[in-house]
């Protein structure tokens, strides 16, 4: 009695003393876990070849986004545009050299918000991207109440491990190993799945609530996986992706030149042309056999994480978040990377499980799978929500479910705001089930370029290299994107210039191979745009062009936006 005494008053004094908010009652602990480079090629997104048993485990206890797309298809600034709830264009990182609370704002991210809530805060393996844009500390101390820790395997990731036919070890994109070989004898994600296996633990007894986010390293390149994984995907089961080859309209300015890929010493054998290869066949079935391998090798870590909830009876009193920073293409356009706005690239999973919500806590369990012991296995998932949504929504819908109340809407300019959301509060749609199709709800996603055409740095540009912004628009109908002029010294893109434009019918085209945007009279629309407010944001302006470019076009035979309500649209937003 007196140690329960002595504990509670300690708790009423931390709360005291670092500001604490909301009532000493039993909260609900949050595990974040994010990919690195997964596209949806899970089961429970439908991928008929990919054994992910323990995420899709999760799905079928989960409420699933099928439609859930980033901000832009690159590791940093997707990561921290999520975090902090604001676009790139708020963030003003568009690249890995900045960090945004010198460089843009002061902005408050999910895990501080947690954490000036009470959370004992935690991060392990890749959660922000490490390195000037999280100022070198993973944004410790303002997100996390420890020290963010690293796997130190990860320091061998990109060294001359991988074996080759010879003997000989390179720097390999094809890296699947014996782990008993390589250096420490781990990998960086069996480290990861470690250290969070070890602080979850360190919670069982702690009455304060906390927030454990996990980053897995894979699928993203090298593929350096424990080899036995190889063995679920056989070659003869491999195919190529359905649209290898470049699309013949797509400009030369939407094309990534895979230059990471290319510099890896296996694929440098090749010879392959710049910029557009295209790979042998035989090595792109490789590529994507590995990739697939990792994809459930990374699965396996999170069934290590998923069963030890159940372990230490944390299940029932934790959310736990699965997504990725963005996709990975497969061959898909003779792309071999991210760093783009199609689908395969801004499209990620996006899983929520929320006990007594998603599925009834007295059933809420997760035993772990071991896909290279136990085959078969098969799972429906819980529900799903099919409108667009975004992974700023993530800071939003996370605060509202742990009954921390979501940050308020963003105004026009926010700069100066530290706590604000340029997402969506989803919350409700886990209360109240999604009722068909709602046109009102897009993604709006964004790409840098340093040149109209490919170049070495397209991939990748520095922000002083920007001189072409995509910026991209994905609607339950189409893709429609646009190439403008963009200055890096003041951040803003120049609406009048503009240097290509993609157009997609997502029902007769699923893969965006066909760009129908030179079909349209351009000079028309944009002559209807002149009459649009200075303050009308780009979003808002690129809805109203994709409104009249597609007037009277043939779509699936569902509810749209009728004539009247077109016209009701563009005059609210003319006289703003």
């Amino acid at each position: 009695m007196k140690t329960a005494v002595c504990k509670w008053l300690l708790l009423m004094t931390l709360r005291l003393f670092t500001g604490a908010a909301g009532p000493l009652t039993e909260r609900t602990n949050v595990l974040f876990i994010m990919a690195d480079d997964l596209r949806t090629s899970l089961g429970c997104y439908g991928d008929p070849l990919v054994k992910s048993p323990n995420i899709d485990q999760l799905a079928s206890r989960s409420q699933v986004f099928l439609e859930a797309h980033v901000q832009q298809a690159v590791c940093a600034p997707s990561r921290t545009s999520m975090l902090t709830s604001r676009r790139p264009d708020t963030t003003r990182l568009y690249d890995f050299n900045s960090y945004w609370r010198v460089h843009s704002g002061n902005y408050t991210t999910l895990p501080q918000y947690f954490k000036s809530r009470g959370y004992t805060t935690m991060s392990v393996g890749k959660v922000f991207h490490p390195g000037i844009a999280s100022n070198h500390t993973d944004d410790f101390p303002y997100s996390w109440s420890i020290p963010a820790f690293h796997p130190a395997s990860f320091l061998f990731e990109n060294k001359k491990v991988c074996k080759g036919d010879e003997g000989k070890l390179h720097a390999n994109l094809l890296c699947a190993v014996n782990v008993s070989e390589q250096p420490g004898g781990t990998l960086p994600d069996l480290e990861s799945a470690d250290e969070a296996l070890r602080l979850l633990k360190s919670r069982v007894d702690d009455d304060a609530p906390f927030f454990l986010a996990v980053g897995f390293h894979k699928p993203h390149i090298p593929f350096r996986i424990p080899q036995e994984y190889l063995s679920l995907y056989p070659l003869e089961d491999m195919s190529l992706a359905p649209d290898p080859d470049v699309p013949k309209l797509l400009p030369p300015v939407a094309y990534n030149p895979w230059t990471d890929v290319r510099r890896r010493d296996d694929v440098q054998k090749l010879n392959v042309s710049f910029p557009y290869g295209p790979i042998p066949e035989a090595f792109q079935l490789r590529v994507r056999q590995h990739y697939y391998a990792a994809v459930s090798y990374m699965d396996a870590q999170v069934g290590r994480l998923l069963s030890a909830l159940d372990e230490l009876r944390l299940t029932n009193s934790t959310m736990v978040v699965f997504t990725s920073d963005h996709g990975w293409s497969l061959g898909e356009h003779g792309e071999w990377a991210k760093y783009s706005n199609f689908d395969v690239t801004t499209r990620v999973p996006l899983i929520m499980f929320v006990p007594g919500v998603t599925a009834d806590p007295t059933w809420s369990n997760f035993p772990f799978i071991n896909v290279l012991s136990q085959s078969e296995h098969s799972f429906q998932n819980a529900r799903v929500v099919r409108n667009m949504v975004e992974l700023v929504d993530v800071f939003p819908t996370v605060s509202s479910l742990a009954e921390l109340g979501a940050p308020e809407p963003c105004p026009d300019v926010s700069l100066q705001v530290e706590l604000c959301t340029e997402g969506k509060n989803l919350a409700q749609t886990f209360h109240h089930p999604e009722r068909g199709r709602n046109t009102e709800h897009v993604a709006f996603s964004q790409y840098p370029r340093p040149a109209d055409t490919p170049q070495e740095n397209s991939d990748l540009p520095d922000l002083k290299d920007i001189k072409v912004m995509g910026y991209s628009l994905r609607t339950w109908d189409y893709r429609y994107t646009l190439w403008m002029g963009f200055n890096p010294q003041s951040f803003q893109v120049n609406i009048t210039d503009i240097h290509a434009g993609e157009l997609y019918m997502m029902e007769d085209d699923p893969g965006q191979d066909s760009n129908i945007y030179s079909d349209f009279d351009q000079n028309r629309v944009m002559r209807k745009m002149d009459n649009l407010s200075q303050n009308v944001s780009l979003q808002v302006r690129m809805k109203l062009q994709l409104l009249y470019l597609t007037a009277g076009m043939k779509t699936r035979p569902e509810p749209r936006m009728t004539n009247v309500d077109r016209r009701r649209f563009y005059k609210q937003n003319t006289d703003k």
